[in-house]
Formats: structure tokens, sequence, C-alpha cells
């Protein structure tokens, strides 16, 4: 079996990181072997990742930032810090969505994308703890402006899944949005 290290980014953060610039603050949630942290590295961004294996995040200490840390049941590693770029894939964690959202940066980008109601008849997670409920991550984001939204089935594998990009615009962003299609 592949670890997250060994797959490529996901095809949603890689098509929305065109709202990400080069030289930009980003954050990986649960960031695992860092999948996602590598190619914003790649990219030229500074990078932050955050994730409660220690052994997972040592080869990652060279690509930037990285904490060791239980979001679950610790208080928030980050408090206080915004990033230009929160990026969260296959992780969820209810109480912590506020603070996610909260820690998008003016001008900056949430690109989250998590397993959704319906997983459970195809494989794993199958726990609702686990699936976000029609609608939830729109529903997070408030506050911020949704630039793209899916919910429903993927294959290979087979999975349902929510995603969204999303940004915290600022004054001069809400005048002329160039957000790529």
């Amino acid at each position: 079996m592949q670890t997250h290290g060994a797959l490529a980014p996901s095809p949603w953060v890689q098509r929305w990181s065109a709202l990400v610039p080069h030289g930009a603050s980003v954050l990986d949630v649960a960031c695992g072997s860092g999948r996602h942290l590598r190619w914003f590295a790649q990219r030229g961004c500074r990078v932050t990742g955050v994730d409660r294996d220690a052994a997972a995040l040592e080869p990652l200490r060279d690509a930037g930032e990285v904490l060791v840390a239980d979001i679950e049941n610790g208080p928030w590693p980050l408090a206080g810090r915004r990033f230009d770029a929160v990026v969260v894939t296959n992780y969820l964690w209810r109480p912590l969505l506020p603070t996610l959202v909260a820690s998008v940066a003016p001008g900056g980008v949430l690109l989250y994308e998590t397993f959704a109601a319906g997983n459970e008849t195809v494989g794993k997670p199958s726990r609702p703890d686990f699936l976000l409920r029609p609608g939830e991550l729109l529903g997070a984001a408030v506050g911020l402006r949704i630039v793209a939204y899916e919910d429903g089935f993927l294959g290979g594998p087979d999975r349902y899944v929510q995603r969204l990009a999303a940004v915290r615009e600022t004054p001069t962003s809400a005048v002329a949005p160039r957000y790529p299609l």
C-alpha cells in the first residue's frame, strides 16, 4: 500500500494551487508524509505541516516547518498564526473547522477535500464522525468566498468526497477577482 508521501498530490489541490502565489505561506493540516507540503515547497512556498505522527514528519524537516501535535486532544499549536493557504485532505475533526477557517489570512485560500456521506457504502472511512454531511463544508466556510465546490462520487478508488476552494477576500480582491476556472 502506498503512503501519502508516495502519492501524487490530490488533483483538486493541484488544480486550485494556482490561487497560491510563489512565496506564500502554506499550512498543511494532518499532513502525514507530506504530499501536499512537498508540492507547495517545490512551487516556492514557505510551508508548515502539522501532524501527530513524528516519524512521518521527520523526513519533511528539510522542506519546511513541521510541528508534531495532537490537534484533536491538545491545544491548537498555531494559535494566532494566519497562512496564505490552508490545505486539508482526507481529514475531518469538526471542532477544528472554525480554527482552520480563521487561519486563512486576508487574500488567502482554503483548499479542503475529505470524505463525505455515502462513503460508508463503498469503503472506509465509514463512521459518520469521519464523513461530512451534505453541504457541511460549505457551512464551515462561512465568511470565505467559495470559488469551487463539489460533493459527490469519485472513482479510482471509489469514494464519496466534498471538496472546496475558497478565498478570504480583501477589499481589493472583491473588486475584480481573478480566480482561474
